[in-house]
């Protein structure tokens, strides 16, 4: 298995600098990550950053709520991907969720899904921490009904980032056609490894390095 293709080296703190970004960049071609993981600014320096190597650039939309209009996600969404992003991470609208008023969550979801596809794939943020299981449920369907290729976890900026039941869950939810992102709190191999198991396919993780070298000294 190669663990560094499962994960996204991410880093969306509010003051991330660019010399901060080409450092992650030049990390993520030295480690063949799957990609880096960036606020949509960021999308242009990595874009020519990571040109010519086997590094996707991914953004986030919507980051870290999800509660602007689904216009302003799927204008993000569009010139992020004319800046050079092949995939998206998107928040769905969590004050929606919990009002159960699922037809929005779905179409604000189907409104990124058009603005991102076929260029990049698009992965959606369900927040697991502030949602019930019945919720976690829906949100996951809903995200699938609305053509999405991922979902995840957690935006690593709420109560608490992913774990094992919640992965689980989200894989028995979606199958074996979509993907899982776990992210939030995965800080060492073990962590990663647990993820994996319990059905993720990629990782978000502002400590990949410190997690490969786990990896490679075992």
């Amino acid at each position: 298995m190669e663990l560094n293709r499962y994960i996204d080296h991410t880093l969306l703190k509010a003051d991330a600098t660019p010399e901060q970004i080409a450092k992650l960049c030049a990390e993520a071609k030295e480690y063949r990550f799957a990609s880096v993981c960036v606020n949509s600014c960021y999308v242009p320096l990595a874009a020519k950053l990571l040109s010519g190597t086997d590094t996707k650039v991914c953004c986030v939309v919507g980051f870290p709520l999800g509660a602007c209009l689904s216009e302003a996600k799927a204008a993000e969404t569009r010139l992020a991907v004319e800046a050079g992003a092949e995939e998206v991470d998107m928040v769905i609208n969590i004050g929606m969720a919990k009002a159960g008023d699922w037809d929005y969550v779905r179409k604000d979801i189907a409104a990124v899904v058009a603005a991102a596809h076929p260029k990049a794939i698009v992965k959606v943020i369900i927040e697991c921490c502030l949602l019930t299981d019945d919720e976690k449920v829906t949100a996951c369907l809903a995200a699938k009904e609305a053509g999405a290729d991922f979902v995840k976890t957690s935006t690593g900026f709420s109560t608490h980032g992913a774990t094992e039941a919640d992965v689980k869950l989200m894989r028995d939810t979606v199958g074996a056609d979509m993907g899982v992102k776990a992210a939030g709190g995965i800080r060492t191999y073990a962590d990663a490894m647990k993820m994996i198991a319990a059905g993720a396919n990629r990782l978000g993780a502002s400590a990949g390095i410190a997690i490969m070298k786990e990896a490679e000294s075992r």
